[in-house]
């Protein structure tokens, strides 16, 4: 799939995603949030650097009660390894949650452990995915990500 095969434009009219991303490497969402922006899809990336905040964020409190501001995402990319509440507690507080089950949680880490796979799953995410560590890699993992999650797959509407 090349940028010329992608346009950005597909069953959602144009509309952009949101995509809460949540790791606490601020290296880690500089290179994704350059991914992104490099391959060219137009999709509004909100950031928080922990499990507690995805959680408020996710529930529109502590400093995210603005539900304008921060709208609840189509996607939601998870980091496993985070102090405090790991990636794990968030995937599964929020599958547990009736309000935000239905959101995708994207696995989105360096971790190559099958333990971590099989957990992941267990607790309901959506996918699997290591992180390149090559960014020319990690910007063709994102337009495949793009492609699949904007083109190809069919989300709820947000506002239903």
């Amino acid at each position: 799939m090349g940028r010329e095969a992608f346009d950005g434009k597909g069953p959602r009219e144009g509309r952009a995603m949101n995509i809460l991303l949540v790791d606490d490497s601020e290296t880690d969402i500089r290179i994704t949030m350059r991914a992104f922006m490099k391959s060219k899809i137009k999709n509004r990336i909100f950031t928080v650097t922990n499990g507690q905040a995805a959680l408020d964020f996710l529930n529109n409190e502590g400093n995210y009660t603005n539900a304008e501001e921060y709208p609840k995402p189509d996607i939601i990319l998870l980091d496993i390894k985070m102090p405090g509440m790991d990636g794990f507690q968030v995937l599964e507080s929020v599958k547990k949650n009736l309000e935000l089950s239905s959101i995708p949680i994207i696995m989105l880490t360096s971790s190559k452990a099958e333990e971590d796979v099989a957990r992941s799953f267990k607790y309901g995410a959506s996918s699997f995915i290591q992180k390149p560590v090559d960014f020319d890699e990690f910007v063709k993992l994102v337009e495949k990500f793009n492609y699949y999650w904007y083109i190809i797959n069919q989300l709820p509407d947000r506002d239903l």
